[in-house]
């Protein structure tokens, strides 16, 4: 949870909200937690690589399976190109000409060098997993330890209390919620899911799940507010003279370590400067090593061509990780900067997510005595909250990025559906019955973003206001909730397709040929 976030949240969590952004960082860890104990049971259920490819075949079928390995695999993605562009955008203070120093927004050079650094990334995953995994985890301590120290470094060199009451009155009280899915919140909180995808591991998941996820996410949260804290108090008050939605001082886009030297903590600029270097590219190391395993999971259940599931000698899904090179490097271009990026990547991942309530419930009902080594207490209540919060965040990253997502989702499905009757398959092996919900998901979701207020960073026409589109939601995404669920597999298709990922996660690669005889 502690990648680039802790590096650029304060930041834009501050612009967007001021001193309000504080509950920000709160709405974001509980949102967080709702959709983890979702995945908490889900996960132990279908203890495999990729496991949320493999759950939603189970829970709904085959097309609503390969759109969301379509999904799943933008999630993951997208991630090392956020992260890469945190160090190129910091970097940019000691090798100017990486960023425009008035927006953020990468040069041609930084996109280049960009491109570069993702590059390396990827190979090494290609020569050395086992040591980017062991690196990563020695370095956990210190991406903990540097932000306290941080935290409590900025408040001893400078201190103005008054910050934190400062422009409220003009402070939009929307901002607390907009910069949750803008300014790097849910960003920040989504690594919840690496200790979900080892629930399968734990040789007590109902005692040991819940303390995993409540104490790393009530810890982050507190390392989050007390860095937003110390961050609104070490600014000079003329630095937020005109507002917080117009703060400026030198160095922003590098924004604690500017801050470290404008308060005199030169010394301590140089350990945030390395930490920009080391937090950012060990997420990206471990992104760049899901992400083909994403793919794997695709293949294996017939989502992708047959040979993404191909090794090298060192183990490595090798064509996957030249796919999340290329794919990753084109997000640079539609969005070039981190702050763009970050709303993308909050967007997709929250959406592959949605589903999770959706499986969740229908699989309590068609599938009642599976083994559940953690069952989820509460669970209508949590579910129902989880998918409205999600659709909540979608609605606050705002229509932009809304529609350049789902742009590439429908491109996705009109391709896909394309091949299939080219193919001449029959319409009865096609999914719809179980996918159909999708259509007035989509595009309700799409028509409420665009529908909605004006103001940056929702960019609607402003039908009504952002309160009102809150309120929409709730009931929208309770008619959707059901149709999803009257839609669901039932029992003896979703056991098939359940005993079939089991097996498949036993006995490891498979070509994609033994789903679809499933499925059938």
């Amino acid at each position: 949870m502690i990648g680039s976030g802790w590096l650029f949240g304060a930041l834009h969590a501050a612009m967007a909200a001021g001193p309000w952004s504080v509950f920000s960082w709160i709405i974001g860890a509980v949102a967080t937690l709702f959709l983890a104990f979702v995945f908490a049971e889900l996960s132990t259920m279908f203890p495999n690589s990729g496991a949320l490819v493999h759950m939603t075949h189970v829970s709904h079928g085959d097309l609503v399976g390969k759109i969301w390995s379509w999904i799943l695999f933008l999630a993951f993605v997208s991630v090392p190109p956020v992260e890469v562009t945190s160090v190129v955008t910091y970097a940019n203070n000691y090798i100017p000409g990486l960023i425009v120093p008035t927006s953020g927004v990468l040069t041609h050079f930084g996109t280049i060098v960009s491109i570069v650094l993702l590059a390396i990334v990827v190979a090494l995953n290609f020569l050395a997993i086992r040591i980017v995994v062991a690196i990563n985890s020695a370095a956990t301590w210190w991406k903990v330890l540097i932000p306290l120290a941080t935290i409590a470094i900025l408040m001893a060199y400078s201190f103005h209390p008054e910050n934190m009451t400062a422009h409220l009155a003009s402070t939009p009280v929307s901002g607390i919620f907009t910069a949750v899915a803008t300014a790097g919140v849910a960003f920040s909180f989504l690594g919840f899911q690496q200790a979900i995808a080892l629930a399968g591991e734990t040789r007590n998941p109902g005692r040991y799940i819940p303390i995993a996820l409540v104490g790393s996410v009530i810890i982050s949260m507190l390392i989050y507010i007390g860095l937003q804290v110390s961050f609104i108090i070490a600014l000079k008050p003329s630095d937020i003279a005109g507002g917080w939605t117009h703060l400026q001082f030198s160095g922003m886009f590098g924004p604690l370590a500017a801050i470290a030297v404008a308060v005199g903590a030169f010394w301590w600029a140089v350990v945030l400067y390395v930490d920009a270097f080391v937090s950012p590219m060990g997420t990206a190391f471990i992104y760049a090593t899901a992400s083909p395993r994403i793919i794997m999971a695709a293949g294996e259940m017939g989502n992708a061509p047959r040979q993404v599931v191909r090794l090298n000698k060192s183990g490595v899904p090798w064509i996957g990780l030249v796919v999340t090179w290329v794919v990753g490097a084109i997000f640079f271009f539609p969005f070039p900067s981190w702050q763009k990026l970050v709303q993308a990547v909050e967007l997709i991942t929250v959406l592959s997510y949605m589903i999770g309530p959706v499986i969740l419930l229908h699989l309590r009902n068609a599938l009642p005595d599976y083994t559940r080594p953690f069952r989820l207490r509460g669970v209508h209540v949590i579910s129902g909250i989880a998918f409205i919060v999600s659709n909540w965040i979608i609605y606050w990253t705002g229509y932009d990025t809304v529609k350049v997502l789902f742009s590439l989702v429908a491109v996705y499905v009109v391709v896909y559906l394309a091949w299939y009757f080219i193919k001449r398959k029959p319409l009865s092996q096609l999914g719809w019955p179980q996918a159909w919900w999708l259509l007035p998901y989509f595009v309700g979701m799409w028509l409420i973003s665009w529908l909605g207020p004006t103001f940056k960073p929702m960019d609607g026409i402003g039908l009504f206001g952002f309160f009102t589109g809150m309120w929409i939601l709730v009931v929208f995404s309770i008619v959707i909730l059901a149709l999803a669920l009257w839609c669901g597999q039932r029992g003896e298709q979703a056991l098939k397709i359940a005993d079939f990922t089991k097996e498949l996660g036993s006995r490891g690669v498979d070509t994609g040929e033994g789903v679809e005889t499933a499925l059938l």
